[in-house]
This record gives C-alpha cells, structure tokens and sequence, in this order.
C-alpha cells in the first residue's frame, strides 16, 4: 500500500477518491444516520476550504489500483480560536486559557479515517503518526464524539491524553492532546494500556456537525 502526503490545495487533485473514502468511513457504525449524499457534500465542500488552511497537510494510503483506503488530514490552528462547528463547545469543556495554552499554534488533526476491509492493520495508528510526527513543537490535538465509544478506546490506548474538562462543562465533545507533547495537570492518559497496532475501529474523527 502506497502512503502519500499531501500539501495545501494539491489534496484537490485527489478529492474524488478521498471523498469517496470518508463517505464507506463515515457513513457506517456509530455514524449509521448520516445521509450518504448529504455527507458527500458536506465533505466535499469543507475540503474545498480546509485545504486552503495554514499548515494543511493530508496523508493518503492507496491500494495498488488508486483507492483510497486510508487517510488523515489537518491544519495549525491559528489565533483566535474558532467558534464555528465543534470549536465552541471544544472552549466551553476546557475554557479560553487552556484553550489558547494547549490548542492555538498546535496542530489540529480534522480527520482520520480507515475503510473496514483494512482495519486491525495498524493502518490508522500509522497514518496518524505519519501526520503528527511533524507537528509543530511536537504539539497536535483533535476532538471527537464522545459517543464514539471505540473511537475514544482507540485514540487512548495508543496514547493521546484527555485534558479533563472545567467542573460543570463537560460536553458530547472530547479533546485528545498527542503523546509527549505538552499538556496540563488535568490531562489523563491510558498509557498502561496502549495497544500501538490496534487501529480495529478507526473511523475516528470529530462528531456530527463538528
């Protein structure tokens, strides 16, 4: 399998394949609801953005007849910190200091995704690292659903920390912060239960309407 990094608008050139990809990803359990054509365009006009963002990179994992089968993209987050999508819910859990201390100038994993024909390959810890590996000051962080039950499992038995919320603000959002990168006091890890091949259910990612 082909790993491919992407950079900026180049992504476009591919927005097809990766579409199509995200849509088997992000249509299937726990995300069964989402329609398959409004998820298509939904996605497709984001991308359109985001790959105009500061700092967007994308990694793409192809079979040998093109097929995306995984994948994972993000930006820097950039000052001041966004109130659309997820993001306001994201300063409501941890509050705009931390926020500004853990979040703003690190960068932000968007999505990760792996079809479920090759998943419990380690596909999606890899693809990860691959984009992460390079973040600056070694900083990254991403938030997902937090009904995403094996999503979470995922993202804490290969490492990411929990910044606990403020008292009173926990949201159905939660925020990771990448393995030795800095954090805070509240910040939980997992680490004694890492499982650093285990990638068996990774459509991981943010969370409706994030």
């Amino acid at each position: 399998m082909l790993t491919t990094p992407c950079f900026g608008p180049d992504v476009l050139g591919v927005a097809d394949q990766l579409t199509d990809a995200y849509v088997d990803v992000f249509t299937a359990p726990p995300w069964e609801d989402r329609d398959a054509r409004a998820t298509r365009a939904e996605f497709r006009e984001r991308l359109a953005t985001d790959a105009h963002r500061p700092g967007f990179r994308a990694v793409l994992a192809t079979s040998d007849d093109g097929r995306v089968q995984g994948f994972v993209t993000g930006w820097t987050t950039q000052a001041p910190f966004r109130t659309d999508r997820a993001y306001g819910k994201v300063t409501t859990r941890l509050g705009a200091e931390r926020v500004n201390e853990l979040l703003v100038g690190a960068f932000e994993v968007d999505e990760l995704g792996v079809r479920p024909d090759v998943r419990g390959t380690g596909l999606g810890r890899r693809l990860l690292s691959a984009l992460v590996d390079t973040a600056p000051g070694g900083r990254a962080w991403l938030l997902t659903w937090s009904q995403a039950h094996e999503t979470l499992a995922f993202y804490r038995r290969i490492g990411w920390r929990e910044p606990a919320p403020l008292p009173g603000n926990e949201t159905d959002v939660v925020v990771f912060l990448s393995p030795g990168g800095p954090g805070d006091s509240s910040v939980a890890t997992d680490g004694d239960r890492n499982g650093l091949n285990s990638d068996q259910n990774s459509g991981a990612r943010r969370g409706p309407g994030s």
